[in-house]
């Protein structure tokens, strides 16, 4: 089996220091084992997508040697692969008419049985198991089970605008590239067991091994985000917010590498990289 790592980026606008500290870690965890990493563009949300976003990401992870292996993939291009992998599901899918505002956390079912009187269609919902955990390992947290029916219940497939969800997408394209480590932020680790159901629903194969990172926060606690007004990476000083992303990742970059050019800072980080460290 060919191992595979990659780094899926939303175009919502340009990469800054968080996406690049997940980018890095999912680069260097991947080259690491002689694996293969490829970029994804997950813009199947349009409404959220801004133009242009996509190629400046791309020049950016080139200006800080982040170079790919093979095609992107763009899931803009992938709707009949997300299509048909809900036609697969039969009827473990079913159609809901509430809205966002009719739910507040868990979906209590209300439309497992048939949508009420009064309701039409909207979303298209996966039916959770009702008394059985799903179970996965996170190489830093162990083993994790988790019952979806108490956490989240079933949950959305296809949204209420006809966007497919992200939890649908990423595991048709996870699964369609043969992606063997998944290395993300941890504010993703809420959506593995989700995923991990779609994998055995799907009967796709391999289900990835996972590694959730720290995400890099704001002065206010909040994950730094493009919606929390993270500043872009300045792609001149590539060098700088390399050594600073390794020093983020606890990987303890020597100072004499501070000023090294990109190339040098990852070879080192490959040659060095400590995921336990996190």
């Amino acid at each position: 089996m060919t191992l595979r790592g990659r780094f899926a980026p939303s175009p919502t606008g340009p990469l800054h220091f968080g996406s690049l500290v997940a980018a890095l870690a999912s680069y260097l965890d991947a080259k690491a084992t002689g694996a293969e990493w490829l970029v994804r563009m997950e813009d199947v949300d349009a409404p959220r997508t801004v133009p242009g976003a996509a190629d400046a990401i791309l020049r950016s992870l080139e200006a800080h040697g982040l170079q790919w292996d093979g095609p992107v993939m763009v899931q803009s291009q992938r709707l009949d692969a997300y299509r048909d992998a809900l036609k697969r599901l039969g009827t473990a899918v079913y159609p809901c008419g509430c809205s966002r505002r009719d739910v507040t956390g868990r979906y209590p079912g209300t439309c497992r049985a048939g949508i009420p009187a009064g309701r039409e269609a909207r979303a298209i919902r996966l039916r959770v198991p009702d008394d059985r955990p799903i179970q996965f390992h996170d190489r830093l947290r162990g083993s994790i089970s988790e019952s979806l029916d108490q956490t989240c219940g079933d949950f959305v497939l296809l949204r209420a605008d006809g966007i497919f969800a992200y939890q649908l997408a990423v595991v048709v394209d996870d699964a369609a590239q043969g992606i063997t480590d998944v290395v993300r932020g941890a504010d993703l680790l809420d959506s593995t067991a989700r995923q991990v159901y779609l994998y055995e629903g799907l009967n796709a194969q391999p289900i990835p091994r996972y590694l959730h990172i720290p995400v890099v926060v704001g002065t206010t606690g909040e994950k730094l985000s493009k919606q929390t007004g993270a500043l872009a990476l300045d792609d001149t000083k590539a060098a700088q917010s390399l050594w600073q992303a390794l020093d983020f990742l606890r990987q303890s970059p020597p100072e004499e590498l501070s000023g090294a050019p990109p190339r040098t800072l990852l070879r080192w980080g490959v040659e060095n990289w400590n995921w336990s460290a996190l």
